[in-house]
């Protein structure tokens, strides 16, 4: 199956959401249910404007969901397949003998 541009540029958008650590972190905070700003900027050493900018771009990426609670924004992983990427790049990494086991 050959992909046009188009679609090749969607792809390469897709992964590029997993491009930087905030973003990671975020993912890895939400695999285990879904959480509202707030909550994530008590978990992460970083600001809430730093944390919104990264959830909007999971956002639209299609990685999250995220739904309106009262005055409240709640996050949630959008699909399995997301943490199964992770998965299957933390399992890479640890089989090049990193020091540290990573594990998503």
């Amino acid at each position: 199956m050959n992909l046009g541009m188009a679609e090749l540029e969607r792809v390469a958008t897709f992964f590029r959401a997993f491009s930087e650590p905030t973003r990671l972190a975020l993912l890895q905070e939400l695999k285990s249910g879904p959480c509202s700003v707030g909550e994530l900027v008590a978990l992460l050493p970083t600001t809430q404007a730093n944390v919104s900018k990264q959830l909007k771009i999971l956002h639209d990426a299609g990685l999250i969901e995220r739904r309106k609670e009262g005055t409240s924004v709640i996050y949630s992983v959008a699909e399995p397949v997301v943490m199964e990427l992770c998965r299957i790049a933390c399992d890479k990494l640890n089989r090049e003998a990193r020091p540290k086991k990573l594990q998503f």
